[in-house]
């Protein structure tokens, strides 16, 4: 049995598409890089079940993606997986040096580079350029561009991060 802590949320199935088995499933990452080294997707569906389904094909379709898995084969099928939350295994990702992944990212304590405590990631925006982290103190929240330019260090081990302010970034007064 798969523990859920060694499983990534990477999307939700909405429904089948067409006659074959296909489901259409909301990727959260955005691209078919979810998929690209798993050989195995893990279904968790609403009674909290998982099953583990090996994945025959994905590929984008529209502003979703078609998934098709081994053991599926008709519509009929296809219709108890509605709703139901596709994960895959945090082991089997590949990165890059200096890449991470959301997972890793979110709640990390964001410091300045001269020290001072500016928040906590609570959202990442993906943007065509970059991402933005959305960090937030209270009631107060920071956007701070996920670029070499402002983000120093990140340290997942210490969950800390730390920035350089550029002009225009921050307010110094309001830190």
């Amino acid at each position: 049995m798969i523990l859920p802590d060694a499983l990534l949320l990477v999307g939700k199935i909405i429904r089948p598409h067409g006659v074959g088995g296909l489901l259409r499933v909301w990727i959260y990452a955005g691209s078919e890089s979810s998929f690209r080294d798993s050989e195995f997707v893990y279904i968790k569906f609403d009674s909290g079940e998982i099953e583990e389904y090996k994945l025959i094909s994905a590929r984008p379709h529209k502003k979703f993606f078609l998934i098709k898995l081994k053991r599926l084969l008709t519509k009929i099928a296809a219709d108890n997986f509605s709703g139901a939350e596709i994960f895959i295994k945090k082991d089997g990702l590949s990165r890059d040096e200096g890449e991470y992944f959301w997972y890793e990212l979110k709640g990390l304590a964001v410091y300045l580079d001269t020290g001072e405590y500016l928040g906590l990631i609570s959202q990442i925006i993906p943007t065509s350029s970059n991402d933005i982290f959305v960090v937030k103190n209270g009631k107060r929240e920071f956007l701070i561009p996920a670029t070499y330019e402002v983000v120093r260090e990140i340290d997942i081990e210490n969950l800390k991060m730390t920035i350089s302010l550029i002009d225009g970034l921050l307010n110094i007064n309001e830190v």
